[in-house]
């Protein structure tokens, strides 16, 4: 264990922080990171009666907090190690951290990502190493492109920078939780995104050591449960499938150390449905003018599942990044739609008769509601073939009238939203 002191609230504390190195990486960070804003949400605050603060890491020198573990592991490498170079697989956020750190440090670094990485992320990380780094699209996959990654290190006898597994990197993140502690003293509860399970797991260690009383709250899409699954079988778990949608926090497998720190400082373990993370992020732009990546939501779309805990409690939700593709909002706008029940489709066979079509849009559709798409699935054969219909309705209620409607007017139609497989293929 590590044993320190260090001065937090005017008091002096004995920090082991579970065998992490955080005062190291505070004194490597602190010229090389920004601190940023812990801002306080009136809109947060008034919604759910309590005190809420969001830490801003979205506001990061690369937009993210994965800058403070990858700089606080490389900058910690001996000088020959770094002479020889560093490699890291990744299609976001650790591989800008990575990049950033790499131009900082002057040395020469390695960046594998999957083939199939849009060309902004691409774009980014190339911009934050400016000519430190090569990048080598690989795989379809993450899993494929860290194989690549992992054998190129082995080859060219280099050092390899994981985006969570390491205490050093684990220790950087941490640091994350000593500025929270330092600009607001007394937190009653605080919700951390969880992918690898770095971050929870440095802050958390922070704070079970400096502020025991905080309730740790580790946030994870429901798509990719990694954290959850190896909590319920009390180690680390390989899942089969995930959802990559809020690919900042999807990993099939959380790391050995992450693991066996965060089963120690969790105090509850959540899941988010995806639609409401689209919801979340929608609502943050909306009310607050704040732009967040999928994972940099999960903190405060869990909120509700906490309404009553947290009134007239001090909450910090940290916003994990803000690296979010434009062309990914028509997607996030759909996904929140349907999760919110106002959008829906439908394959419809319209009865084969003059008028049809005019009586669907006159007397079933209601009058707020509007098709928002409509395709002939057989485009050779638009007669009898049945159509994809895209409906809006405004209200979750007007979905009940509007399938009462259906049914009125003999409308031979299959909902789509209720069928994953279908709806997938189609949609």
């Amino acid at each position: 264990m590590n044993e320190s002191f260090i001065i937090s609230n005017n008091a002096i504390i004995e920090a082991p922080y579970l065998g992490l190195h955080i005062e190291e990486a505070i004194a490597r960070l602190r010229p090389v990171v920004t601190h940023t804003p812990l801002t306080y949400s009136a809109t947060l605050s008034k919604k759910y009666q309590c005190r809420i603060y969001l830490k801003r890491e979205d506001l990061q020198i690369v937009r993210s907090y994965k800058l403070r573990g990858a700089y606080n592991m490389m900058s910690s490498l001996s000088p020959d190690q770094l002479q020889r170079g560093v490699v890291c697989a990744s299609a976001g956020n650790h591989a800008q951290g990575f990049a950033y750190s790499c131009k900082k440090l002057n040395i020469k670094g390695v960046v594998f990502m999957p083939i199939i990485t849009p060309n902004q992320k691409v774009t980014q990380t190339k911009m934050f190493g400016d000519g430190n780094i090569e990048v080598k699209l690989v795989g379809d996959t993450f899993d494929d492109c860290a194989t690549a990654a992992k054998a190129y290190t082995d080859t060219h006898n280099m050092y390899f920078i994981p985006p969570f597994d390491d205490e050093r990197i684990i220790a950087g993140q941490a640091t994350v939780g000593v500025e929270i502690l330092e600009d607001l003293g007394t937190i009653d509860y605080l919700f951390a995104p969880v992918g690898g399970g770095g971050l929870t797991a440095g802050v958390g260690a922070y704070f079970k050591t400096v502020s025991p009383s905080t309730q740790i709250i580790g946030v994870e899409p429901e798509g990719a449960p990694s954290m959850t699954a190896a909590l319920n079988a009390g180690k680390p778990v390989t899942l089969d499938n995930i959802e990559r949608f809020v690919d900042g926090a999807a990993v099939k497998r959380v790391g050995t150390t992450t693991f066996n720190i965060c089963k120690q400082v969790l105090d509850k373990m959540c899941l988010v449905n995806e639609g409401k993370v689209c919801s979340t992020i929608l609502q943050l732009y909306n009310e607050d003018a704040i732009v967040v990546e999928p994972a940099g939501a999960l903190s405060i779309a869990i909120l509700d599942d906490f309404a009553e805990a947290i009134k007239d409690k001090t909450v910090v939700c940290i916003v994990s990044g803000s690296n979010n593709d434009i062309d990914r909002m028509q997607e996030i706008k759909e996904r929140s739609l349907q999760y919110e029940g106002l959008k829906h489709y439908f394959l419809i066979r319209f009865a084969q008769r003059p008028g049809a079509l005019k009586e669907f849009v006159n007397h079933v559709l209601g009058p707020t509601d509007d098709i928002t798409r409509f395709e002939y699935m057989q485009k050779h054969n638009k007669e009898t073939g049945p159509a994809l219909v895209g409906i809006e309705v405004q209200k979750k209620a007007d979905y009940e009238v509007l399938l009462e409607n259906m049914k009125r007017y003999h409308i031979n139609y299959t909902a789509l939203n209720d069928h994953d497989n279908l709806f997938g293929y189609l949609v």
